[in-house]
């Protein structure tokens, strides 16, 4: 197309975005309300309190009750297997990365990445194997459980902090003997 058979540019006003207002009355309307006796309506400040909460306690880390969330039983059973591979180079660290505090995750990764550099190219040992999980609940949104599980031809304990956070269980403490 030839730019004489461009058909013309048309311009339009840009689109309102906001909602067109409520006409107020004028000073006349007004007199001739109060003078009929009818009172007219005012809006009262809203009851807004901005410095009740921070920002940390409104959009920081919210706490679940364990009710709301799997089982604690069997999800710390999962999550222990899961911890034990890790930290045997057999899983990636990444695997539980959502599922456990900064601290904890540190201390996993650090153990998994000494367990790959020391293993080499040997093949991976047996899977760990959860025997008994046992699990209390000191808290409407925390749970402790004690893990046993099999680890090649050892009997392991694992002892797991699980706090209900933003809709998931989160490892927050971790000790393994």
């Amino acid at each position: 197309m030839t730019a004489a058979a461009l058909p013309p540019v048309q311009v339009l006003p840009a689109p309102r975005h906001a909602p067109a207002g409520i006409p107020l009355p004028t000073h006349e309307q007004g007199c001739a309300e109060r003078a009929s006796g009818v009172a007219p309506y005012v809006q009262d400040a809203l009851a807004v309190d901005f410095a009740a909460a921070s920002d940390e306690q409104l959009f920081g880390p919210q706490p679940t009750r364990a009710c709301d969330l799997p089982c604690p039983r069997e999800w710390a059973a999962h999550i222990a297997q899961a911890i034990v591979e890790v930290m045997h180079g057999v899983r990636p660290p990444s695997q539980v990365m959502r599922w456990t505090t900064p601290e904890v995750y540190a201390v996993v990764a650090r153990r998994g990445s000494r367990a790959a550099r020391r293993s080499g190219s040997r093949a991976p040992a047996q899977r760990t194997k959860v025997t008994r999980a046992r699990v209390c609940e000191p808290a409407p949104d925390v749970a402790e459980a004690s893990i046993v599980l099999i680890d090649g031809a050892r009997v392991r304990a694992l002892a797991l902090r699980l706090v209900g956070r933003d809709g998931r269980w989160i490892v927050e403490a971790l000790q393994i003997g």
